[in-house]
This record gives C-alpha cells, structure tokens and sequence, in this order.
C-alpha cells in the first residue's frame, strides 16, 4: 500500500510558458487567467455539477518539470532571500517526494464548447501544460481560519518596486485586443519582482526576459523599478 498510480484528470492552460515569473502563491496576481481542460475520461458535465456553485476551488496538482529531479529534506525558501534553510515539510516548495501541489484559486465560470469541457479560473499559479490530479471546492467556514498563524510566511509578500512601461510597449498593448487585462497582468507580475533571490542583492542595471501568452516580454531592473523595454508575439 505504499506505492499509488494518479491519473491527471485534466491539464492547465496557463499563460505562463516559463517557471521563471510565476507568482510564489495563487491569487497574488488577479489577472493571470487559465483554462483546466478535461481529458477525455473526465470530459462530461456530470463531473462538474454543481461546481459553479462555489466561488474557488482546490487544485491538486503535480510539478511536472520538477518531479523527475528528486526532493530534499531541507530547502530554501524565497521568502527568506534564498539564505536560510527550512525542512521541505515546513515549505511549499517544488521538490518533493510526491511532487504534489496544492492552490486555491478563483473559478470564474464552466465551458463546455465543441465538446470539450473547461473550467474557467483567475489567479492562477501554475506553469502551462500543469497536469491536475484532483478538484476539491474551497469552502470558507472550514478552509479559512482565522486565527491561523504561518511562520515566516505569515504575511502576503510586498515589494516596493515601480513599472514602467516604454511608449512602444504601451502602444503594442494597446493595440492588442485577445488580452484586455495585459497592461495590468505584466505590471502585477513584475511587482512580485520574480527575480531569484541572490539577484536581488545585485546593484546596477539587470536585464530580463519572460514569456506570458504568447508574447516575448523584456524588461530592465535597476533598484526598485522596472522599465519595460520591448514585447514581441511570439
């Protein structure tokens, strides 16, 4: 009884094509809106009835670009600069034994379109390709507790850093009409600042690049603010 076999149920369309980006916990960034499509023995309505009665929902999910490096018994976690170390149980970090995820994020609605069934989630944290192992509904009177504490993870990280957009950058965007919330959605991911935690004690001019959607997007950080520079499609 020790060794089980999971079956995805489904898998996350996300616009997120890269780790590198993606907010360190659900709903930190309202605009990053995702698709979970069914496969095939999960595609029928009778599975998902009555979900849209619920607001949110649990994602459990596997780090599948990560499960195949293994786990550790200690990590460090971003949340405290990459320097201190703490047991993997104590984290949510990616390297685990069972490569297990958990998020819990808003559903905004269900698809059922040319015959495939979808939900419609916001303020997702996953990568794209994300395969999902079970759906649970969040229910607020268990769920969330109040008198809860968390360690070094008891407040919802803040940064101080600024965006800018370059002119060309906001004529792209404003020319663009798929993504209506794409201004907003790079402004919030960037204020996450998703720089690995040893750049950030680097002084002077850093350059980057990320891709959301399908578009190439570069950016300049010197201190607390980021200009961004260009965005290509993809």
């Amino acid at each position: 009884m020790n060794d089980f076999q999971l079956t995805a149920i489904g898998h996350i369309q996300s616009p997120y094509k890269q780790k590198f980006a993606i907010p360190r916990q659900p709903r930190l960034v309202p605009q990053a809106k995702a698709k979970l499509v069914f496969a095939a023995d999960f595609n029928r309505e009778e599975f998902v009835r009555g979900l849209d009665e619920f607001s949110h929902i649990w994602l459990l999910f596997r780090f599948h670009e990560t499960a195949d490096k293994g786990y550790s018994a200690m990590v460090r976690p971003p949340r405290l600069g990459g320097n201190e170390r703490k047991g993997v149980f104590a984290t949510r970090a990616t390297f685990r034994p069972n490569a297990i995820g958990m998020s819990a994020v808003k559903l905004e609605g269900i698809e059922y379109k040319n015959g495939q069934l979808c939900l419609l989630l916001a303020g997702i944290d996953l990568l794209d390709g994300t395969p999902i192992l079970d759906i649970k509904p969040y229910l607020p009177y268990s769920d969330a507790m109040v008198d809860a504490t968390a360690g070094f993870a008891d407040t919802r990280p803040e940064t101080q850093m600024t965006v800018e957009f370059s002119s060309s950058v906001l004529e792209f965007i404003k020319q663009q009409t798929d993504y209506p919330d794409l201004h907003d959605f790079i402004n919030n991911v960037l204020k996450q600042d998703p720089r690995p935690a040893y750049k950030k004690q680097k002084e002077g001019e850093q350059s980057y690049g990320m891709t959301l959607y399908d578009f190439n997007i570069r950016w300049q950080v010197n201190g607390e603010h980021n200009y961004v520079t260009s965005i290509e499609k993809n």
